[in-house]
């Protein structure tokens, strides 16, 4: 453990949030999505990413496996590890958000433990969870990875869903029912939904 006593951050030396905001015309926002493997979490993410872009919002999604193939390359599945996954990218989404930038975030995040300490990282303020909604069944329909069928086989351990759990939000800030609605509708409806909150 780092001796916090000799680290001095400089962040109000720095340019204000709110000075980034101005110049970039929009209020930033963390977008949490969480959901199962295969519920669409990224598909919608990108596409979100692509329409705020269009509508002239400055927009960054981070993934769950791009991020782990990079920053976080180092943890495994434990729920330890998990946890320090999300602090890893809530601080990192948390910088983003502090730079005036409207940060989409794609991770199971499978617990509500997880996803309040990611909460409590960022601010209740600036954390919008979207939890993107499709059955078990549906996912497992859609597993172009082949995740779920190694999960069964005992191939891959802790994977949420077949051997390690995932916990629904109770009260999240928007629900997508990805498996009934197409990509597009989940897309306009988090999108309708966000605009009001980024709009400067």
């Amino acid at each position: 453990m780092v001796n916090q006593e000799n680290i001095h951050p400089g962040f109000d030396k720095l340019v204000s949030r709110a000075e980034r905001e101005k110049f970039l015309n929009q209020r930033s926002k963390v977008v949490w999505m969480t959901g199962l493997s295969g519920s669409g979490k990224t598909t919608i993410a990108a596409g979100l990413e692509r329409k705020l872009l269009e509508n002239g919002f400055f927009a960054q999604v981070l993934d769950g496996d791009n991020i782990r193939s990079g920053i976080n390359n180092n943890l495994g599945f434990s729920l330890e590890d998990r946890l320090e996954n999300i602090r890893r990218i809530a601080e990192v989404a948390k910088l983003y958000l502090n730079s005036g930038i409207i940060t989409i975030c794609t991770f199971i995040s499978p617990t509500i433990e997880i996803r309040k300490y990611a909460e409590d990282i960022i601010g209740s303020d600036d954390f919008l969870e979207i939890f993107v909604d499709a059955p078990l069944e549906i996912c497992e329909k859609r597993d172009v990875k082949g995740l779920y069928q190694k999960a069964r086989k005992g191939e891959i351990k802790d994977f949420t869903g077949i051997t390690s759990p995932y916990e629904p939000p109770i009260s999240p800030t928007l629900t997508l029912f990805s498996g009934k609605e197409p990509v597009q509708v989940s897309v306009q409806i988090a999108f309708d939904f966000i605009e009001p909150l980024i709009r400067k």
